[in-house]
């Protein structure tokens, strides 16, 4: 959890302290719920309440905050897309500079974990912040997903192949054979094997094509 210099470690243990002892207090083994996932988020949560008893940010500022928070609600529902600074701005009826002001004025009483849990299942299990932001260098699910339909479909077409153009074509791209050693091992001329390639080519493409329709 990210806090500003002023905040002591120690008043931290005390708030989480706090907190694990409400979480004795209110625990409930009938809701199915780990006692440790129950008391983690309560620990969590006395920290942030002890943070912002503190309350190092004026009030002008958290108003503000209430205002930029409002303002995305709104454009982004209009919108159906994420709303630009300048747009943000233009709503809340100052300049873009003024804007950026004020998002530093907010960021500095920002207290925000993504360890912070946000959600638990009937089972038991937690949903983190940390688990909704998506890896960089991870691949689009979506993407994936795709990919291997059209694995899937690319094979179901390969094996519908007639027999030479199935050899041809499992010869050269999974064995890796040139067309001259594919020539060879069948006992036919180069230009029976790219005959054979070109065919089994465009009969793919058709049926590919079918299935996208």
């Amino acid at each position: 959890m990210k806090c500003p210099s002023i905040v002591d470690y120690g008043d931290l243990v005390g708030w989480g302290v706090i907190g694990l002892i409400e979480s004795i207090d209110r625990f409930d083994p009938g809701k199915g719920v780990k006692f440790e996932i129950f008391a983690k988020s309560r620990v969590k949560g006395a920290m942030i309440d002890g943070l912002r008893e503190m309350d190092w940010v004026t009030r002008p500022t958290r108003e503000k905050a209430k205002q930029v928070e409002h303002a995305y609600s709104i454009l982004e529902r209009k919108l159906g897309r994420a709303a630009t600074d300048q747009e943000v701005a233009c709503e809340l009826g100052i300049s873009l500079s003024k804007f950026h002001r004020i998002l530093i004025d907010i960021s500095r009483g920002t207290v925000l974990s993504l360890d912070e849990m946000i959600q638990v299942s009937p089972k038991g299990d937690t949903i983190t912040l940390l688990d909704a932001v998506p890896d960089p260098e991870s691949e689009d699910p979506y993407l994936q997903y795709e990919a291997e339909e059209m694995r899937v479909q690319l094979a179901e077409a390969i094996d519908g192949l007639p027999e030479r153009e199935k050899l041809v074509i499992t010869l050269h791209y999974y064995h890796n054979l040139m067309i001259k050693e594919i020539a060879d091992l069948l006992g036919v001329t180069n230009g029976r094997v790219s005959q054979l390639h070109t065919q089994a080519t465009l009969r793919l493409r058709a049926r590919l094509s079918r299935t996208d329709d």
